[in-house]
Formats: C-alpha cells, structure tokens, sequence
C-alpha cells in the first residue's frame, strides 16, 4: 500500500515541478490548439493555448511505476505491459498532435493511417492478454460472479473493444479539465480493484499473479497522480491541453487495465463517461443521415451538448466526476471477492 501512494505522490510532484518549466516552451515553439472551427464559439478564446502537454503526465506515470514495481516477470510482467500498451497508443497521438502543430495540418494524420495503427496495436496487445497464463481468455462478468470464455473470439472482441476505448477517451478530452478529472477517478478505481482482488485471492492466486496486480495497482495510482498534477494546469481556464498524446495515452492505459485485470466489461461503468462520448457521436450520425439533416444533440460528443444548452464547463466536469465516482463505487462493489 506504500508503494501505491508513493507512486501517487511521486507522479503528482513531478508533473507540478515539470508544468512551469514545459508550458513555457510549449508556448516558444509554438505548439498551439487548433480549435475547430464548427465547435462552440465560446471555444474561440482557446485557440493557441499550447497542446501536447500529456507528455507530463506520461513521463511521470512510466518513471513512478517502474521505480516503485519490486520483482519483475520478464515478458509477462503487467508493469512493463501497461508502458508499452499506453506509450504506443499514445504514439499514434503524438505523430497525429505532431502534424497539426509543427506540420500545420489541421487534420493531422489521414484517417486510414490512424486506423491501420490502432488495429496492429490492437491486435497485438490481445493476443498478448489471450497468451499470458495470467490473463487467457475468461472475462469476469460484473454483479453475477462468474468468467466468460471467449475462446477464439477473444483477441477480435478485445481489439475492436480497444480501438473504441483509446477513441472514445481521445473524443471526451473536449473540455477544460474533463478527461483529466474523470481519469482520476477511473485510474483510482482500477488501482483499487488490483488491491481488492489481490487480497480476496490470496489464498489461491500464484504469486507472480499477486505481484502483477500490485503492479498494476501501482501503475494505476502512477496515472491517478499524474493527471492530478495535470489539472492543476488543466482545470478552467486551461494553461496548457493534453492533447491527442495524452488522451490515447489515457486511453490505452484505462483499457490495458481492464483486460489485464480480466475485466474488459467493467469498463463500460469505470470508463462510462467515454463511453458515452463516443456513444453520443455514432447516435448523432445514425440519426443525421436517417433524418436527413436533423440532430437529436446539439453537438456532439455529448458535452458539447450540455455546454450550448447552457451549462458552464466547471459545471460538467463536476457533473462528470460525480456520476464517474458513483459509477466506480458500484464497480467496487460488484467485485467477485468470495
């Protein structure tokens, strides 16, 4: 339990002692947001504010966790699976981020190239999971204490399941503050369950198996930590984004997580939030060609929608984080633990 909130804590100061230091040359090299220009105009004043910032958070979160993981188990350690997952998904934001802000092409990577590279670090990652003897391909079902055997079907659900994950965290970084808030919350809450289901297990989990839910505990809280210093930077009005680096990051991280952990499905509560960015997008489109023209929000993703309704930005980020903490509080305690 030291080793978690060190981890924390060293995540946390190493952002807040790097933010004065990077936002400034963010801002000399002219690393700026675009702001899109169909987007609500209160967005406006945003545009410039220096983007890229994630990289904070990530280089905090890998170097806490892999100070604070004690054994390692070679190839199927988790400590070293959670960095390279979240550091390749955040790769293909970091090229995509690159290109709008140095290349200044605003729509940065072409869609297909973003997919292919999705897919392969999709894929990989599954059959990785399907291949580790502590994962395989049984998936815990909330609330009813019992596995799911994929079987085959493992590696293709979990690599479109994944894809959707790293996006729908890339569309909910939207508003001031609001991915950062809400991975907090989500990435304690992962952390937490590690410890949960160590203990529960004790008597039966291997030992290589309660050492690599520690470390993904310690990882988990490494992430918690950094995107609180990040808020610190990050809440209304934004000194700095994280951008598309940072949110895949984020993305990749949440999902590595649950599929590691063997709980895929509990993403849908602990990460609903994205969920329903993403959710809200598709909604939007399916009703748009079939109405041919009509919107049932007034923008998507669906914070957008509550913003133009009227509701201020601090407002929805507190929205947000209040239904993602109920919602992990239920996840807590619908665990498997007897």
């Amino acid at each position: 339990m030291l080793k978690l909130i060190l981890a924390l804590i060293l995540s946390l100061a190493g952002v807040l002692v790097l933010g004065p230091r990077v936002i400034p040359v963010l801002r000399k090299l002219k690393f700026g947001q675009t702001v899109y220009e169909l987007g609500p105009q209160s967005h406006k004043t945003k545009q410039g504010t220096p983007t890229m910032g994630g990289l904070m958070f990530v280089l905090t979160t890998c170097l806490a966790a892999a100070v604070f993981t004690g054994n390692w188990y070679g190839k199927w350690d988790f400590t070293l699976a959670l960095i390279g997952v979240s550091l390749l998904t955040m790769l293909v934001g970091f090229v995509d981020d690159y290109i709008k802000v140095v290349k200044k092409r605003n729509l940065g990577l072409i869609w297909w190239q973003k997919v292919v590279a999705q897919v392969v670090i999709s894929l990989a990652f599954s059959w990785y999971c399907y291949r580790s003897p502590m994962v395989g391909s049984s998936v815990i079902v909330p609330f009813f204490n019992v596995e799911w055997d994929l079987g085959v079907f493992y590696v293709p659900l979990m690599t479109l399941a994944m894809i959707f994950m790293v996006n729908s965290a890339n569309l909910q970084d939207g508003l001031d503050g609001l991915l950062s808030s809400v991975s907090v919350i989500g990435s304690s809450a992962w952390g937490l369950i590690a410890v949960f289901v160590t203990l529960a297990g004790a008597s039966v989990l291997t030992p290589e198996t309660m050492g690599n839910y520690q470390h993904l505990a310690i990882f988990a809280m490494a992430l918690a930590g950094g995107c609180m210093g990040f808020l610190r930077f990050n809440h209304y009005p934004a000194l700095v984004f994280m951008g598309d680096t940072g949110s895949m990051f984020i993305g990749g991280a949440m999902v590595g997580m649950s599929m590691l952990l063997r709980m895929p499905i509990y993403w849908l509560l602990i990460c609903f939030t994205m969920f329903a960015s993403s959710m809200s997008v598709i909604i939007q489109r399916i009703y748009f060609k079939a109405t041919h023209g009509k919107r049932i929000f007034k923008m998507s993703p669906i914070h957008h929608h509550f913003e133009l309704s009227g509701m201020t930005e601090q407002q929805i980020v507190a929205m947000y984080s209040i239904v993602e903490g109920l919602l992990c509080l239920i996840s807590l305690f619908s665990l498997p633990l007897n």
